[in-house]
């Protein structure tokens, strides 16, 4: 599958968030849209990324973005995530990688030398009218936020 570059639009999809409600890129129309991928809740490189979203949220809403978080974990699993750490954002339950793979974050994994499919952690800024500003792919979890904003300057 081709990767998405700058500039392209992004692939509108429907998913439900940790609290069983339908979301719709498109219904973020007139927002720009972090849309952050992460391999498994509740992981700690994915809990440091999300908390550093959540704690930076405020001044992410300020300047005019959502925030939306998406994995292949369950509805159940995502609830869990969001509320034991407070998360004021979506998350989204892709258990059918139709998102993750629209946007190129399924592939071939390695660790401890063993190979296996997974999800790939990227960022991507989608800006008002739906086209991808910003595609980040080596995300740094502790500081997302930093990295993201100091990406567009």
């Amino acid at each position: 599958m081709e990767s998405l570059k700058i500039g392209q639009n992004a692939p509108d999809f429907a998913c439900v968030n940790q609290d069983g409600v339908v979301e719709q890129l498109s219904d973020y129309r007139g927002k720009k849209v972090v849309l952050y991928f992460y391999p498994k809740a509740s992981t700690p490189g994915c809990t440091a990324e999300s908390c550093d979203f959540r704690d930076h949220y405020q001044e992410l809403i300020s300047k005019g973005f959502a925030v939306i978080g998406v994995s292949a974990d369950s509805v159940k699993r995502q609830k869990n995530f969001a509320e034991k750490n407070q998360f004021p954002f979506s998350l989204l339950a892709d258990e059918k990688l139709e998102i993750i793979k629209a946007y190129g974050c399924w592939g071939p994994k390695k660790l401890y030398g063993r190979e296996y499919e997974g999800i790939f952690r990227k960022t991507f800024l989608i800006d008002e009218t739906g086209k991808i500003e910003l595609i980040i792919e080596k995300v740094n979890t502790k500081a997302s936020t930093k990295q993201l904003l100091d990406a567009l300057e």
